[in-house]
């Protein structure tokens, strides 16, 4: 069962499939680490992200250090590294921390 914080849900390698890959919307991603500060900048954006696309599109968080092999399968090689999944594929990545207006574009051109 993914625990879910601020309207995020938390993934693990095990729930990978059910949550994002079968999910009936587009999910975005967030690869992240305890350790990453860039990775801890963007979480109220994420926060803010996942309360103003509710129902267009679902906000999940792969922490990559208790989950290594889903990071591993998608080639996830810095961190934060985000992605936005739609029908069990990858529809587009962007690495590092964004700003809002930035990341809001990027999920809009991914999921119009």
């Amino acid at each position: 069962m993914p625990m879910v914080l601020d309207n995020l849900i938390h993934v693990t390698d095990d729930s990978f499939e059910t949550d994002v890959l079968n999910a009936g919307q587009p999910v975005l991603v967030d690869y992240w680490a305890e350790w990453c500060g860039p990775c801890k900048s963007i979480e109220p954006i994420l926060n803010e992200i996942s309360e103003s696309y509710r129902g267009r599109l679902k906000v999940a968080k792969v922490d990559t250090a208790k989950n290594q092999r889903t990071p591993a399968k998608y080639a996830v090689r810095a961190l934060p590294t985000l992605m936005i999944f739609r029908d069990g594929k990858v529809q587009a990545t962007k690495l590092g921390a964004v700003s809002k207006s930035q990341l809001t574009a990027f999920i809009d051109a991914a999921i119009a």
